[in-house]
């Protein structure tokens, strides 16, 4: 009896890797620790830090969630979806939905939740004919029947089932869609006492309590809880990113599904998450509640979204850019290129303007500024301060709508910092005198790969079309405009680049 018990502990023990039997271990060793300690004391020789009044109340069981989940379960519907397409149009859906084996996790985020594609390679059949199935959550927000879901759950579908928490099954039509925020508007007819849940008025704070309702792999309505990670996050997805990253484990299935605060009001509607294996691993991302508010408004009224339009590009201030312009903060966005005819030029703002606020409002980077005006209707007007050639001026204008087949384009940048560098690495060559460069400006005709141009993505082939501000045509201007602007003490020079149809800045270090 005894070897048995004891071949099941060494089998055990083999079982466990290295590291679980350190952690067991050290978690012993706490225990040990914990029950020599004398209360009012510490381990270390000195009075205890926590009160007994504390410790006390440290020691109360913090309340469930059953009550919250009682409350806004009946509200959470699983969607389901059916997609009849040939063969073209589902490699369509593929390229828009799939995952490929070289995506990283942030790659088309959209299509990593919701869908199950059975058959064939990466799930797509190979028959002419066939019949894509998908599943993803949602939740009504009117007792007629109106329900928020995510685009990507719905998009390009034929015909929409829902199913309540009480298991019935209902069919739905899709109102609108907004692919540019991920959220889709749903309505189910023939109810007119659905259970509802509303949007929460209050930006959440980092460190509260968040529960997720959704259907994770089809499984109908499963609750997880977590806290509120971080906000404002930035996933690649678009100018107009703006999550809420959360730990309440979320899987494929859960998108479009609600996330709570502890008084039962949406704080974010579950969209994407980070996972290199497909499943959770605690970093979820919430579209807010207050930018579904917003987008929901619309699809209601008018089955669309209509953005405000400032028709311009742009990109953040760094610190080298912000030294070159004379700038005392790193803040704003600037403006790589109005586009013509764009309520931007007829306003008169030019290459190299940096917008610092709008409407009073500060600016906080390029993406600030692309959020905002997002959330304008077109034709409001507006008033941008703007920064222009060394001096703060006000700009007032009437914002434009933005067109279908155009998105307010908010450049990352490839400015990277190098300080220091008493050299640009750049072969030059005036834009005439080089076929299909134009005439303005100078073309850079051989980089340097361990100069300090090439670190900040200047490339051959390349047109600088000024240099400090100062446009340029030949070499030795571009030489004239780097020695004045060391001379007048500037750490960077900042260079305005062509490359192919889109313009740049770009803040190279000076020596």
């Amino acid at each position: 009896m005894n070897d048995r018990v004891n071949s099941n502990i060494t089998t055990s023990r083999k079982i466990l890797r290295p590291r679980r039997l350190a952690l067991l271990g050290t978690a012993a060793a706490l225990g040990v620790a914990a029950l020599s300690i004398v209360p009012g004391t510490s381990p270390f020789g000195m009075n205890s830090f926590i009160a007994p009044a504390q410790a006390t109340e440290a020691a109360v069981t913090p309340p469930g969630f059953a009550d919250l989940v009682a409350k806004v379960k009946p509200a959470v519907i699983s969607v389901r979806v059916k997609i009849d397409q040939d063969t073209d149009k589902s490699a369509m859906l593929q390229q828009n939905r799939m995952d490929s084996d070289e995506d990283t996790p942030f790659d088309q985020f959209s299509r990593q939740f919701g869908f199950r594609f059975p058959g064939g390679p990466n799930g797509i059949p190979r028959q002419r004919h066939q019949v894509i199935t998908g599943e993803g959550s949602g939740f009504f927000i009117s007792a007629d029947g109106y329900a928020v879901t995510n685009n990507h759950v719905v998009d390009h579908t034929e015909s929409v089932q829902v199913t309540t928490d009480d298991g019935t099954i209902y069919t739905a039509k899709v109102v609108g869609t907004d692919p540019k925020t991920d959220l889709a508007l749903i309505k189910v007819d023939g109810k007119k006492d659905f259970p509802f849940v509303k949007f929460s008025d209050q930006k959440p704070r980092i460190g509260d309590w968040v529960v997720a309702v959704g259907n994770p792999f089809g499984l109908g309505g499963t609750v997880t809880a977590g806290i509120v990670s971080a906000s404002g996050r930035d996933i690649g997805n678009g100018p107009y990113d703006d999550f809420i990253q959360i730990d309440a484990p979320i899987n494929k299935g859960n998108s479009g599904g609600p996330a709570f605060d502890m008084n039962g009001n949406v704080i974010g509607v579950n969209t994407a998450i980070f996972s290199p294996s497909g499943g959770s691993v605690g970093i979820g991302f919430d579209i807010p509640a207050s930018t579904a508010k917003l987008v929901v408004a619309q699809l209601k009224d008018k089955g669309a979204v209509t953005r405000g339009w400032l028709g311009v590009q742009v990109q953040p201030v760094t610190s080298e850019i912000a030294d070159s312009l004379g700038l005392k903060q790193a803040r704003g966005a600037i403006v790589d290129n109005p586009q013509d005819g764009s309520p931007a030029a007829k306003a008169g703002i030019e290459a190299g303007d940096v917008i610092t606020a709008v409407n009073g409002n500060a600016v906080k980077d390029s993406r600030d500024l692309a959020r905002t005006i997002a959330t304008l209707a077109p034709g409001t007007s507006v008033k941008l301060e703007v920064f222009h050639k060394g001096e703060s001026k006000t700009v007032t204008l009437t914002l434009g709508e933005l067109p279908n087949e155009r998105q307010a384009k908010a450049d990352v940048g490839q400015v990277q910092p190098n300080a220091g560098t008493p050299r640009l690495g750049l072969s030059l060559a005036p834009a005439g005198e080089v076929q299909g460069a134009g005439q303005e400006g100078v073309v850079v005709t051989e980089v340097d790969p361990q100069g300090p141009a090439a670190q900040h993505g200047i490339q051959t082939g390349d047109v600088i079309l000024n240099v400090g501000g100062k446009a340029v045509s030949n070499v030795g201007e571009v030489r004239s405009e780097l020695a004045q602007a060391k001379a007048s003490g500037k750490r960077s020079v900042l260079l305005q680049v062509r490359s192919a149809d889109a313009t740049r800045f770009v803040a190279v270090p000076l020596a």
